[in-house]
């Protein structure tokens, strides 16, 4: 073995601490509310009474962490006053962004605020100017705060124009800092992540959490719909842009180009805190396809993080969006987060009980099809073909709703895009429920945009829920799609998915001789049309690649 790979080997080994208890939501409840007035018929507590104390009559998102000194922070955005439109972020007394201290501790009837940072008499000032030219910069956002010793750190995009829901345009992410309590603060000229012409670069929303000497710093590109990426640098260093590292899938890299996703599509406003409770890494955000506010999970900063958990539903709580986790709240089974709704363009506290996921440790979201709603956009689950969901039919394994794809002729499936650790072995289990006359079912794993399949199992008639299981290793890949469908070849052919779950082995990051995993599949795209095929791949006795004869004649799909 070459040192290089006794180099990623201890990288990898060292990566992976060992799992610890998944854990999921339940019980979630509005306790108060945060800023704004209370209007008529509303019987939540609230503590603050921004609209009269510090003229915030509307404002959001509600970003917390602890300052020292037995206080945290707690940042807004958009900020109205006077003249407030009364609906959304819009109107008079426009601020980009506001601070707030808070002492306490006792969460269960709302947050309170010892004060916010103020230019004048009970008006909160705004900390990070912006030039509110829209198409230029129409604001400056703060997405996330840290405090290092005694200086204070708020991750801020500069937004250059808004544009459809959820939707929007940055020109760069940077890091400002104060050293005088939050009063003041400074914009790093050189602490900056431009965007790219084309508005595609991975590092414009952050979320920051402190851990063994480095602060994290999960990202985003500008918007509500991407991928979360992840950066680290030592916690004293954080305003030396190329002192970061990057997630490049096995370790650390100085390389941004080479940054993989963490977790996979659909985030907006990032939170991560550490549980010391049940020894998890927690992660929240807005999926807008989903239309929920969700939660993740995981025993390392890198990962394997969870599939989603639904936090709230914006059913319950209509235009909600972020979650920002209490940083005095991560230490038990209570979980609290301010949560923001665009009408009234308000904040709120919300609580959460964490208990053991019953699940264990998926990495699959909606793994029994319960909560994907019937959105405009289907999430996280894809149809490819014709499917969808079947709601409250008495056809599901458990639980109420089960996936299926129907259809007469072609490859149908359901597929959901998942992020996995190169060169790592897996395991993909679900239960399957067919008519009788399909013939030409597949459940498995494969590159994404109908890349090379890493690990497959067929399956024929089922009438009764069966259980399908594939093993395989992730070989180069950071991303995989696992999918369930079939070829319509008999007439009306339908297939339900159910209970599906992707777990992670012990060998992360293992490296096989000559750089690549010990199974490869070479294999065209996907064609409407069968009878193009593709081999399998194994090591025979000297070392050398041959092809599996007994997957001749298999289709590809």
């Amino acid at each position: 073995m070459r040192k290089s790979y006794v180099f990623a080997l201890a990288l990898r080994a060292a990566v992976y601490a060992g799992p610890a208890e998944a854990v999921a939501p339940t019980n979630v409840t509005k306790v108060s509310r945060v800023t704004g007035a209370t209007p008529a018929g509303e019987s939540l507590p609230n503590p603050n009474q921004t609209h009269t104390n510090y003229e915030v009559m509307g404002t959001d998102l509600g970003i917390m962490w602890d300052k020292g000194g037995g206080e945290i922070f707690i940042l807004f955005g958009d900020t109205f006053g006077n003249g407030w439109c009364g609906n959304g972020g819009c109107g008079g007394g426009w601020r980009s962004n506001v601070l707030a201290r808070s002492s306490d501790r006792t969460l269960t009837d709302g947050l309170s605020f010892s004060t916010m940072i103020q230019d004048s008499s009970r008006h909160a000032k705004e900390l990070l100017y912006s030039k509110k030219i829209n198409f230029d910069e129409i604001t400056v956002i703060p997405t996330a705060g840290v405090t290092v010793g005694s200086r204070h750190y708020i991750h801020y995009m500069s937004v250059n124009n808004w544009g459809d829901p959820g939707k929007w345009y940055t020109n760069y992410a940077g890091i400002a800092y104060s050293d005088d309590n939050g009063q003041n603060w400074i914009k790093h000229p050189s602490a900056r992540w431009q965007n790219t012409s084309t508005w595609t670069n991975n590092f414009q929303v952050g979320a920051f959490v402190k851990n063994g000497g480095f602060v994290y710093m999960y990202a985003t590109p500008n918007g509500r719909f991407g991928n979360v990426y992840l950066a680290r640098v030592p916690e004293n260093a954080l305003l030396n842009i190329n002192d970061y590292r990057y997630w490049d899938g096995n370790g650390w890299s100085s390389s941004q180009a080479v940054a993989v996703p963490v977790t996979m599509g659909g985030a907006g406003e990032l939170s991560v805190a550490y549980n010391t409770y049940f020894g998890r890494f927690l992660m929240t955000y807005l999926n807008e396809n989903r239309q929920a506010v969700v939660m993740r999970d995981a025993p390392t900063p890198a990962g394997p993080w969870s599939g989603e958990k639904v936090l709230a539903s914006g059913t319950q709580h209509p235009g909600l969006y972020n979650a920002f986790i209490h940083p005095w709240a991560t230490s038990g089974t209570d979980l609290y987060f301010v949560m923001s709704q665009w009408t009234p363009y308000n904040t709120f506290l919300m609580r959460a009980t964490l208990t053991s996921d019953t699940f264990g440790d998926n990495l699959l979201s909606e793994p029994g099809f319960e909560t994907q709603a019937a959105t405009a956009v289907m999430a996280p689950w894809y149809v490819q073909g014709s499917g969808g969901i079947d709601r409250n039919l008495g056809t599901a394994r458990t639980g109420q709703d089960a996936g299926y794809v129907r259809a007469s002729s072609g490859w149908n499936a359901l597929r959901q895009s998942v992020a996995v650790q190169p060169y790592t072995d897996y395991t993909l289990r679900g239960w399957v429920r067919t008519s009788a006359n399909n013939t030409a079912g597949y459940f498995g794993a494969r590159g994404v945009n109908n890349g090379p399949i890493v690990g497959e199992t067929p399956f024929g008639a089922s009438t009764g829920y069966t259980q399908l299981t594939v093993s395989f290793n992730s070989g180069p890949h950071s991303v995989l799609e696992v999918y369930s469908g079939m070829w319509a070849d008999n007439g009306d052919t339908w297939v339900q998915l159910d209970d599906v779950s992707l777990t992670r082995g012990t060998n992360v990051g293992r490296v096989h001789p000559g750089d690549g995993p010990v199974q490869l599949r070479r294999e065209p795209q996907r064609r409407a049309v069968r009878g193009t095929l593709g081999y399998q791949r194994h090591l025979d006795a000297g070392g050398r690649f041959q092809p599996d004869p007994e997957l001749r004649g298999r289709p590809t799909r």
